[in-house]
């Protein structure tokens, strides 16, 4: 069956975000919460990310076979992304088999090569690779999950991330993320706020369920040394993304001077290179690559293979949000737990707040993908119509 189109478009950019269509009890802590993160150095924009990260809709993917069949991918960082698939990637696949969707990812890596297949580019591979997944799932009438070997389990552990605890602990949820507040700007009264938070949550969950700690990419070596010792008492399962992505020599360095600490990341790695890179070396101790940035289903399914000989966990960066990182994780057998991204305020429930029909959201901390077709969206083109700009 050949590709007869592939046509990203920009969506509204609530498709993602979840909504809250019953009243909070309190206002949700990401709404105004101060997160460190790699802008944290610069006052102006210290307080929030959303005063400096791009403001840019979600993409959209359809790839279409001949006999009208189509299949929906997504990612993000709109109109470079889109220009992406629509000018360079997508005429040169028309025409294509379909369902060779490893020979059609190593075309695009290699398309994009000139420019770097990482980066903005893997968003868009992303995209047409989640299409063509989701498109091949309902050519052959299978969940993806049954295409990528089948279940490894019965249903799959989510953790909770977001610093509304006692929220995610009434949902039923087992293990905790916290997202760090302050980092080496802010001195140790910073540190000593860090502790707080993280001596509070562990005293209201107790010692038998396990915490982490969420750094996005906002410390240096010397800080997260510092902070983890200080921590070290709380028992935390990791300490994550602690460095700007591309420091290898940082994470080494990391992995020497910190081995009893458990380490995470690979949210903003790329394809599949930086992960086969980082096991050679036994940089971190869980990947975390994210299905719809590093590359979709396919690069996803490669690190997981690349990281199961060194028996390395693999964790997708909010699997349990999407349908897409949903099958991937269940299929399978070294994704032991999922993300999911406590995104609304307290007292909403989590079934209230999804967009986007078919996708199913963790029950007791518990989560089992959709079996219908493709990825199991239970969307048609008049909802297409509806959240595209």
């Amino acid at each position: 069956m050949k590709i007869t189109e592939i046509r990203a478009f920009l969506m509204k950019t609530s498709v993602f975000a979840p909504k809250e269509t019953v009243e909070p009890r309190r206002p949700g802590w990401g709404a105004t919460a101060e997160v460190a993160n790699p802008m944290s150095r610069y006052p102006r924009f210290k307080p929030h990310r959303n005063l400096w990260r791009a403001d840019w809709p979600d993409v959209g993917c359809i790839v279409k076979a001949e006999d009208g069949t189509w299949g929906l991918g997504m990612s993000r960082y709109g109109g470079p992304v889109v220009s992406i698939i629509n000018d360079h990637v997508a005429p040169l696949l028309l025409g294509e088999e379909c369902m060779a969707t490893e020979k059609l990812w190593d075309m695009m890596f290699r398309i994009t090569s000139p420019y770097s297949a990482g980066g903005l580019s893997s968003y868009a591979i992303s995209a047409v690779d989640l299409a063509l997944w989701d498109l091949k799932g309902k050519l052959l009438d299978q969940p993806v999950y049954k295409l990528l070997g089948g279940p490894a389990r019965e249903k799959q552990f989510c953790y909770a991330t977001g610093n509304d605890t006692d929220w995610q602990l009434e949902l039923g949820f087992q293990a905790f993320k916290l997202a760090c507040p302050y980092g080496p700007n802010d001195s140790l009264n910073g540190m000593a706020k860090n502790e707080e938070l993280v001596a509070k949550t562990r005293e209201m969950i107790g010692a038998d369920k396990e915490l982490m700690l969420d750094c996005w990419m906002a410390f240096d070596v010397e800080y997260a040394v510092r902070l983890a010792e200080r921590l070290r008492p709380y028992n935390l399962r990791w300490i994550e993304d602690c460095l700007i992505p591309e420091d290898f020599d940082g994470f080494q360095e990391l992995r020497k001077r910190l081995p009893w600490q458990g380490l995470a990341t690979g949210e903003h790695w790329y394809t599949p290179l930086p992960f086969s890179q980082a096991v050679s070396k036994r940089l971190v101790d869980i990947f975390q690559p994210d299905v719809l940035w590093v590359g979709g289903v396919t690069a996803t399914q490669k690190i997981f293979h690349i990281a199961e000989p060194a028996d390395i966990p693999v964790i997708p960066h909010g699997g349990m949000n999407t349908a897409y990182g949903q099958h991937i994780s269940f299929a399978m057998t070294n994704a032991p737990w999922g993300e999911y991204f406590v995104g609304t305020a307290p007292g909403v429930p989590l079934e209230t707040t999804k967009d986007i029909p078919g996708v199913p959201i963790p029950k007791d901390g518990y989560l089992v993908p959709s079996d219908a077709p493709g990825f199991g969206f239970e969307i048609d083109e008049d909802w297409l119509e509806k959240v595209t700009v």
